[in-house]
């Protein structure tokens, strides 16, 4: 299958593909990897092509990066969809590629649109090819490709990172194809700044959406004026770019997290809105502030899980939309908050010392003797009620031995936290006190 089967002066064929840059000058955006001196711009000039990985947002020019490298190249290049097609045509276009090799002493450049819908068995398909040089491939995908691609595969390839067009970019682009005559310079359509800087805005840094609309809105006007109201009425809404299952979920919530435990309420209550506004499930969005208020507050300020665990169930009782007021509180209030993970790493550390020392023995004066076996063998002899004690407190070792002394939660001096660590010092301060005969075993269990 050719590249360029289509002829890209065809009137059907959408905007975003008659205008799709037919050399690297022509290209917009992604300078960090196109500049002058930049690794994928000399890789490009210089024709020393190896295995790469395109990674990025949609409409951010991996698909044109590849045709333009198709055109720079003196090698045969065959374009591949992982979603229209499969392993057996893996297979046929390896063993075309070899046969080239093998007889003409030529390569062939085989770009993987939308990589990551192989499974990792079907990307070993491949391998072979790459391993004797028969192949060179050009994957792109809009998922991590850490977890999406295979590492035999990943460690093949280099991966560079495409980033989303700015709204100068976008800007360039759209009044290339408003005065371009693979566009529509020949109609001359009216639009202003002020409705090209709104279709820039709507694009979301995606090239594909910002021509698609264009070529919409130019369209519908039938040759009447384009102005800022137009294209409201037209383009109705942006679809904000966001995949519950794909990479942009996970940066938008981990940016909602650091936020909120970066003391930040301002930000986020940005991303919070962001998420509303793409749909998110709110009760998504209510644990994670739960699992917040936890970990990254704890006791520093307790009253945060109790915001959280209460605005989980409002939410819940309540629904969309109002429960964006309930999430905003919780969301508010826990930024806003001291902050603490001493109780997140207090367990953690516990877990990495039962899993480094095993089942240590519990020593005999804090175990449960609720037989007289039990209590024969001395089990819960010498242990000391606290409650008997004026203060409430009354020292003694309840870890094992072997841990005596060892420490897992280390309160911070903030907030609630900094009462509960001057009382945890006055506790460890006192001195072993010499149990009296009659307060032995006052208390069992």
């Amino acid at each position: 299958m050719d590249l360029f089967s289509k002829t890209i002066s065809d009137e059907q064929t959408p905007l975003a593909e008659r205008m799709r840059p037919r050399q690297l000058s022509e290209v917009v955006g992604q300078q960090h990897l196109l500049g002058d001196g930049c690794p994928l711009r000399l890789i490009i000039e210089n024709d020393q092509l190896s295995s790469l990985i395109f990674w990025g947002p949609p409409g951010t020019g991996k698909t044109t990066l590849a045709q333009v490298i198709a055109q720079s190249t003196s090698s045969r290049f065959v374009f591949f969809s992982a979603i229209m097609n499969g392993v057996k045509d893996i297979r046929h276009i390896v063993a075309r590629a070899k046969e080239d090799r093998a007889l003409y002493g030529s390569r062939t450049i085989l770009f993987v649109d939308e990589i990551h819908r192989f499974n990792k068995s079907q990307q070993d398909a491949f391998l072979p090819a790459l391993e004797k040089g028969d192949l060179i491939l050009i994957g792109a995908t809009t998922e991590n490709p850490s977890f999406e691609v295979n590492a035999a595969l990943l460690s093949r390839a280099r991966v560079f990172v495409l980033k989303s067009l700015t709204l100068d970019d976008i800007t360039e682009l759209l009044q290339r194809a408003i005065n371009d005559p693979r566009g529509f310079a020949d109609q001359k359509p009216a639009l202003d700044d002020a409705a090209i800087e709104q279709l820039a805005h709507l694009a979301g840094g995606d090239a594909r959406v910002a021509l698609g609309n264009l070529q919409l809105v130019v369209e519908t006007a039938a040759g009447a004026k384009i102005d800022e109201a137009f294209i409201s009425r037209t383009l109705q809404q942006r679809a904000l770019r966001y995949d519950k299952g794909a990479d942009e979920h996970y940066n938008v919530i981990s940016a909602f997290i650091k936020s909120i435990r970066g003391s930040d309420p301002d930000a986020a209550l940005y991303w919070l809105a962001r998420m509303i506004e793409a749909g998110e499930d709110p009760l998504f969005i209510a644990r994670r502030l739960v699992i917040l208020a936890a970990e990254d507050i704890g006791n520093a300020d307790p009253r945060g899980l109790q915001l959280a665990v209460s605005a989980q169930q409002a939410v819940h009782f309540v629904g969309m939309p109002e429960g964006r007021i309930i999430l905003a509180q919780a969301t508010t209030y826990l930024a806003s908050a001291p902050k603490s993970n001493a109780s997140y790493t207090g367990i953690n550390d516990a877990l990495a010392e039962v899993r480094n020392s095993g089942a240590l023995d519990v020593p005999l004066h804090v175990r449960n003797a609720p037989t007289k076996l039990m209590k024969d063998l001395n089990y819960g002899d010498g242990y000391r009620y606290a409650h008997n004690a004026e203060s409430g407190y009354t020292q003694q070792d309840y870890l094992p031995e072997q841990l005596k002394d060892r420490q897992f939660y280390h309160p911070v001096e903030r907030g609630y936290e900094k009462i509960m660590a001057e009382r945890l010092r006055f506790y460890r301060q006192q001195p072993q006190p010499e149990e009296k005969p009659e307060e032995k075993n006052r208390h069992e269990g």
